[in-house]
C-alpha cells in the first residue's frame, strides 16, 4: 500500500509538474491478478482496485492502518468498471456486472474478489473511509439508481449523475460515492467548478479512448494547476482544491468523498470570473 501525505495550499503553489503528479495522481491501479491501494492522509481515504484473473484476490490491511483486518474500523464502497465478477463478504456472494456497486459496512472480516472470465476480468474500483458504526452490506445496481441529468450541449457538459452511496441510497458513516457519465461529444465535468472545505474527493477517470488525454484542474480557484491524465487513472483532491476536467473525448468518472458531512449539494461555488 502506497502512502500519500497532506499538502498545504500555500506549499502547493510552488509544486512543479513532477511534484504535483507524484503527490496527487494515482496510476497503475488496474493490474491483473493484484490488489493495488493508495492510502491518503487527506481524510484517511484509501483508493484502490482489485483485478482478479485466474485466482481470486483477498482484501487485506497492513501496518498503515494499524488494525487486525481491513474493515475493522472502516467502510468500503466498490464500483465495477470491468467484466462481470463476484465479491464475497464473509461468505455472502454479490454478483457485480459492469457499473454495479457494492457498499460493505464496518466489521466485515473477509472480502474476496473474483472474475467470471479471466480474459475479461472484473475491475473492482474502491474507496474506503474510517467508520464509527456498521451499516448493512448493499448491492447497488445501476438500474436501481434514479439518474440526475445536468448540463447542456452548448456548454459541452451534458452528463448523467448516478449516486450509489449517499444518505438517500446505500447508507454509510461518511463515505459518499457515485459515477458521472458524459454524453458523446461532451468533454467538461464539474464546470462551473466548486470546492467543499468540509470534504475531500477522489476522481477515477475511465472509458477514455486510448489515444485521448484529460486535463484535470486543481488548486485554489485563484491559482490553479493542471494534471494531464489518461484512461483508468485517479486523482486526489484536497478540500481546498477545485476539481474539474476536460477531455479530448467523452468519458466517465467515479467520484468518492469523505469528510465532515454527506450533503452532496454542500459546495462552495466558484464564479467563472474568479478563476485564474
Amino acid at each position: 500500500m502506497e502512502v500519500r501525505y497532506s499538502a498545504h495550499p500555500q506549499d502547493f503553489k510552488a509544486y512543479d509538474t513532477t511534484r504535483i503528479r507524484d503527490e496527487f495522481l494515482i496510476q497503475g491501479l488496474f493490474t491483473a491478478g493484484k490488489v493495488k491501494m493508495v492510502y491518503s492522509h487527506v481524510d484517511r481515504m484509501i483508493t484502490g482496485a482489485a483485478v482478479p484473473a485466474e485466482e481470486r484476490l483477498e482484501l487485506t490491511g497492513g501496518k498503515e492502518m494499524g488494525s487486525d483486518f481491513f474493515l475493522q474500523r472502516r467502510e468500503l464502497g466498490i464500483i465495477n468498471i470491468g467484466g462481470a465478477g463476484t465479491v464475497t463478504v464473509d461468505g455472502q456472494v454479490f454478483e457485480l456486472a459492469k457499473s454495479d456497486g457494492l457498499y460493505i459496512g464496518m466489521g466485515a472480516r473477509e472480502v474476496l474478489f473474483s472474475s467470471h472470465d479471466p480474459l475479461q476480468p472484473a475491475k473492482f474500483y474502491f474507496n474506503s473511509a474510517p467508520a464509527h458504526r456498521t451499516y448493512d452490506n448493499v448491492k447497488i445496481g445501476l438500474s436501481d439508481i434514479q439518474p440526475v441529468h445536468l448540463g447542456s450541449q452548448a456548454q459541452s457538459n451534458t452528463r448523467t449523475i448516478y449516486k450509489y452511496i449517499h444518505p438517500q441510497g446505500a447508507k454509510s458513516c461518511q463515505l459518499v460515492m457515485g459515477m458521472t457519465v458524459l454524453e458523446p461529444g461532451n468533454m467538461w465535468n464539474s464546470m462551473p467548478c466548486h470546492t467543499h472545505e468540509r470534504r475531500m474527493e477522489v476522481y477515477l477517470y475511465f472509458d477514455l479512448p486510448e489515444n485521448a488525454v484529460l486535463f484535470h484542474f486543481m488548486g485554489e480557484p485563484n491559482e490553479t494547476r493542471h494534471i494531464v491524465m489518461r484512461n483508468e487513472e485517479a486523482v486526489i483532491s484536497p478540500s481546498w482544491s477545485i476539481h474539474t476536467g476536460v477531455g479530448t473525448a467523452s468519458y466517465r468518472f467515479v467520484w468518492g468523498m469523505a469528510g465532515e458531512n454527506q450533503t452532496f449539494d454542500d459546495m462552495d461555488h466558484v464564479a467563472m470570473t474568479c478563476l485564474k
